[in-house]
């Protein structure tokens, strides 16, 4: 019971400061938003990525704000309430709308509107009139 409290709080402790370190690096993260260890943030053009409150980014996701090949810098949003799937890559430019959820492995290249479900190389709508709760939660309509 002790060990497991202890890693929790060291592993509270690292996605702290993993979260400190993306705002010194000058991410625009809200305070309510989570975002995984292994998530890649765009450090090239750190201050065009905007993560509003109650989003969340899984793991291997990738949050582009930069393009070379363009020479593009540009903002990225990701909206309030959403969630961008594991191995999702979020091309620069792109508004990910709020409460909407990016699928796993998706490549989003276009702006994705509110309250949708997107999936598929590139990102296609799967589902419109969605709800989610905090962290991109399904809500289901009573």
């Amino acid at each position: 019971m002790i060990k497991r409290f202890i890693l929790f709080n060291v592993r509270s402790a690292l996605i702290w400061c993993y979260m400190q370190y993306l705002r010194w690096r000058g991410v625009d993260i809200s305070t309510g938003a989570k975002i995984s260890l292994k998530s890649k943030i765009d450090f090239t053009n750190s201050r065009g990525v905007h993560i509003a409150s109650g989003a969340y980014i899984a793991f291997d996701a990738v949050i582009l704000s930069h393009c070379f090949v363009r020479a593009l810098h540009t903002d990225t949003y990701i909206g309030q309430n959403s969630f961008v799937g594991a191995s999702a890559v979020i091309m620069p430019g792109v508004r990910v709308g709020a409460g909407s959820i990016v699928g796993a492995g998706s490549v989003v290249t276009r702006d994705v509107p509110d309250g949708v479900i997107v999936a598929g190389n590139p990102a296609k709508i799967i589902k419109t009139g969605i709800r989610t709760g905090k962290f991109g939660l399904l809500l289901r309509d009573e």
